[in-house]
């Protein structure tokens, strides 16, 4: 049973996924972001001066857990430890919002630094469906399951991965995460349209947008193939994706993230100032 309230609601304003040099200038600043992304891994330990930021952030704007290690669509139970410290953090720090990816990352004992695709069938989809119900009833509360980025797709896919969300939107109630240049990196790599991709989307379940950088390559055969990096600006193919979206989804909190190759608070507040020009123009 879904019992916790959020102390607050993510507002169709522009966010960033914090990082601990950028502190004194959130502080400096606080009207020019509507809300703060935190990575849970991060923020599990016991105090210290992250937990103390994270305290002072959590009175002025409203925050998002983002969590990177559940697995949710690993084979195995998930991990009852983890489980709980995530459990820990929530039940303090009280977010407006909780997300995680539609991937996996350990195998029994092994944990694994990338997060992995899944084919779309439906015994993946029992799986997902029972992990993201454990969750939820542990936290007490809705998470968002964000759509990955892609690089093969499987044989054995019985659905698209728009029906795929779909159907676990609707089996577990949970809401999603849709993260515009996972499906730029994904259509681009898998050779399909990012707008078919967003007109099948189940708009209606969103509880946040996202936005990053990508790195650039080429796969064996010389197609492009591009990597979800978060290490750079966003690229104007993503934002004109975006405003497509936003065109049918309406204002949604939006995310700009960027972890590696961290840049200075200027470089970011640029970000920052596109996305609000992106859902300045949205017909309210």
């Amino acid at each position: 049973m879904l019992d916790a309230t959020p102390s607050s609601s993510l507002p169709a304003r522009p966010g960033v996924g914090y990082k601990p040099q950028h502190y004194a200038a959130i502080m400096d600043q606080p009207a020019a972001l509507g809300w703060l992304e935190i990575h849970a891994e991060n923020y599990m330990g016991g105090g210290g001066r992250p937990i103390a930021q994270l305290r002072h952030l959590a009175e002025r704007f409203p925050i998002s857990v983002h969590g990177v290690g559940l697995s949710i669509g690993g084979e195995g139970d998930l991990d009852k430890d983890h489980l709980a410290r995530l459990k820990h953090l929530i039940g303090w720090l009280n977010p407006a919002s909780f997300s995680e990816h539609l991937a996996w990352s350990t195998h029994d004992s092994h944990f694994f630094n990338d997060l992995l695709p899944l084919p779309y069938t439906a015994k993946t989809l029992k799986r997902v469906a029972a992990h993201i119900d454990r969750v939820q009833e542990v936290l007490g509360r809705q998470m968002l399951l964000e759509n990955p980025s892609s690089y093969l797709a499987f044989t054995e896919s019985e659905m698209s991965e728009t029906d795929f969300l779909r159907e676990i939107a609707q089996r577990t109630g949970c809401g999603l995460l849709l993260d515009v240049n996972n499906v730029f990196v994904s259509a681009t790599n898998l050779k399909t349209s990012p707008q078919d991709y967003i007109d099948n989307f189940p708009l209606e379940a969103v509880g946040e947008i996202h936005l990053g950088g990508h790195d650039e390559d080429e796969d064996e055969t010389g197609a492009p193939l591009l990597i979800d990096s978060h290490g750079r600006e966003v690229v104007d193919p993503v934002w004109s994706l975006l405003d497509y979206t936003l065109q049918r989804s309406g204002p949604k909190p939006l995310l700009i993230e960027w972890d590696t190759d961290v840049p200075d608070w200027q470089i970011l507040y640029a970000e920052i100032e596109k996305a609000d020009q992106a859902l300045s123009v949205v017909v309210q």
